[in-house]
């Protein structure tokens, strides 16, 4: 409300990237990067900026709902690039199913009194590009990731693309700060120093390790958390549609996690 889609953006990348680079070098975390590594990382910082910019427009124009249901096409996408991008990152036929039954129940949630009027095609359409990117992009990580400490891939890209969202911001948010209050600062707060700082540092650290497609099920948790969150701090109703969603969420996630997996890790 108060700050422009691209300034806000500008606001928690940089302000993160800050505060990862001074965390960084007190704790003696690996930052010196080569020429070549550095190339790989300016590709990641365009793609992120594509992406995140797409996703915001996106937002801006749609639903929460919508946007957040569109968002959850990434395991798929994810899935199928990882088939062919990363190897024994294969799919197979309980991936699948696991994947679908948690989409279903992602589906069960959303139609419990969900409505299409006045949903902008358009904003579903630009949601739906910035999905399609992220995917690239998780897959593009995963592949390069062997050469990076966690803290370069993550600081790096957020460092180089905070300018590229700010001059965005100038060009195209009209007033770039129309106005601040307690309830804005503290969103930007939130999202500097938990998700933006060490939220990306721990989920990249993950996905070096378990893998793109194992980790990604777990996009799933995301609309369901918001409902719970919804249910416990704002006293919105326990549906039966809410209670069968979340059951076929945790089927698809013991599908694609328990069952659906080789015994190596991927």
């Amino acid at each position: 409300d108060g700050v422009g889609i691209f300034t806000s953006a500008g606001f928690r990348f940089g302000l993160a990237a800050v505060t990862l680079l001074l965390w960084a070098w007190l704790t003696g975390k690996p930052l010196a990067i080569t020429r070549f590594q550095l190339s790989r990382l300016a590709i990641l910082a365009v793609v992120f900026f594509m992406q995140l910019s797409l996703f915001y427009s996106g937002l801006s124009r749609t639903t929460a709902s919508h946007g957040t249901l569109i968002a959850n096409i990434l395991p798929f996408a994810v899935m199928i690039l990882a088939h062919y991008f990363i190897p024994g990152d294969s799919i197979n036929a309980k991936k699948i199913l696991g994947l679908v039954l948690g989409f279903g129940g992602v589906v069960l949630l959303f139609i419990d009194g969900a409505s299409i009027t006045d949903i902008s095609l358009t904003g579903d359409l630009l949601v739906l590009l910035a999905v399609l990117i992220w995917g690239g992009h998780v897959v593009y990580i995963k592949k390069i990731t062997a050469g990076f400490h966690p803290v370069q891939i993550t600081l790096y890209p957020m460092l180089m693309a905070a300018p590229l969202f700010l001059i965005s911001g100038f060009l195209f948010d009209g007033q770039m700060v129309r106005f601040l209050d307690t309830a804005i600062i503290q969103s930007l707060l939130y999202q500097i120093f938990v998700t933006a700082s060490f939220g990306l540092v721990a989920w990249n650290t993950m996905l070096q390790r378990f893998g793109a497609t194992a980790l990604h099920s777990f996009i799933f948790v995301m609309p369901i958390s918001g409902v719970f969150f919804g249910v416990s701090l704002l006293g919105e109703p326990l549906t039966t549609h809410l209670l069968l969603s979340i059951g076929l969420v945790v089927a698809g996630l013991l599908v694609v996690n328990r069952f659906g997996n080789d015994r190596r890790r991927q």
